[in-house]
């Protein structure tokens, strides 16, 4: 193989592989990342097993061939190199890569030790603008898990209509779900892998071109440019969340989201490292926040509000009520909630609904 290529469309490209490459590995092969130069294009591929990723960058291809190389090693050295061009060259289980008057050589390992990234098989097809695409993934991902010994709940989850399609994360606490139109989408219930929601997440451009996410039973891939992920769905039932999303409230109370990023940002320094919660006190006309700790002391702080009801107490963890706020977009947001006992419910403009679950509170 000898190619010449550009620096910067490179390590553009070196940068959307690195975080499939796995830091623990099943097999010590997954630690490279494959380089091929075919069909006048430079094709970058990394797999964990579940999740793939192909690059494609245009290249002056001098010969066609393949190697693949440590990840760890080649995705800095490209970052670090300043010459506009790279050339690389390999033969047998070494490549060389010769920028400017620098001139590396590193071994590897070839394509036949590299586990085989096979294409997507005929498929259901799902289409949605890349904005629109990042944005569900995005105000749903955050409130997934991240316990790899919870698969199910280390996901999100798409449901599909022949007229809407839907994204839901939950961890057992807090509960996110978007949907949008999307005309002839695939019907049926499909399992997202959290990392692959991510890489999607950091894959897709804000922009309002259409994007065609491809899915079969057990399988997903997306095409965002000259970039193909490709990943495996999970198997299971994922919990039945129906039953924990509050009804619309019929006296929502609207909260000024600015004004309550700071203050939870402000009382959120008063609560213990573990177990944070801070108390929220309705009254009519204020919402009273309050938190104390033992080693930092206590903090109260109020804020205007439209409720109008009887006094109610109610605690939620800081942290998450701030990351719902996060993923809204509105200047006011909508709180439904009912008693200190039921999870609430925060709306926006958009078709999102956030649920909270309440903490015990304390004495």
């Amino acid at each position: 193989m000898k190619v010449v290529v550009s620096q910067s469309e490179l390590a553009s490209l070196s940068r959307k592989l690195q975080n499939i490459v796995p830091s623990k590995p099943s097999i010590p092969t997954l630690l490279n990342i494959l380089i091929e130069a075919k069909d006048g294009e430079l094709v970058l591929s990394a797999t964990d097993l579940s999740i793939s990723i192909q690059a494609h960058i245009g290249a002056e291809i001098l010969e066609e061939g393949s190697i693949a190389l440590p990840a760890k090693k080649f995705i800095p050295l490209i970052l670090e190199l300043t010459s506009p061009l790279v050339e690389i060259h390999s033969t047998g289980s070494s490549a060389t890569i010769i920028s400017g008057s620098s001139k590396f050589k590193m071994q590897g390992i070839s394509k036949q030790e590299y586990p085989e990234i096979s294409d997507l098989p005929a498929s259901s097809k799902l289409s949605l603008s890349a904005l629109a695409l990042k944005e569900l993934l995005s105000k749903t991902a955050f409130a997934a898990g991240r316990d790899e010994t919870r698969p199910l709940l280390s996901s999100v989850l798409l449901e599909c209509t022949d007229s809407s399609a839907s994204f839901t994360g939950t961890d057992g606490k807090r509960l996110a779900k978007s949907q949008a139109e999307a005309k002839d989408a695939p019907l049926g219930s499909f399992i997202l892998p959290i990392k692959a929601v991510e890489e999607m997440i950091r894959l897709l451009d804000s922009k309002e071109e259409e994007i065609t996410l491809s899915l079969t039973e057990d399988k997903l891939s997306l095409r965002s440019g000259s970039t193909t992920l490709i990943s495996k769905l999970l198997s299971g039932q994922y919990p039945d969340v129906s039953r924990i999303i509050p009804g619309a409230h019929s006296s929502p109370v609207s909260l000024h989201r600015e004004e309550l990023i700071t203050l939870l940002r402000q009382i959120s320094l008063f609560t213990p490292d573990s177990g944070a919660s801070v108390r929220f006190t309705f009254t009519p006309g204020n919402l009273a926040l309050s938190a104390a700790s033992g080693s930092v002391g206590e903090g109260n702080v109020n804020m205007p509000v439209n409720y109008q009801g009887e006094p109610m107490e109610i605690a939620f963890n800081p942290h998450y009520f701030l990351d719902i706020l996060r993923h809204s977009k509105d200047e006011v947001v909508l709180f439904g909630i009912e008693n200190a006992y039921n999870p609430g419910l925060i709306t926006d403009s958009s078709n999102t609904q956030f649920v909270l679950m309440p903490m015990r509170l304390g004495a």
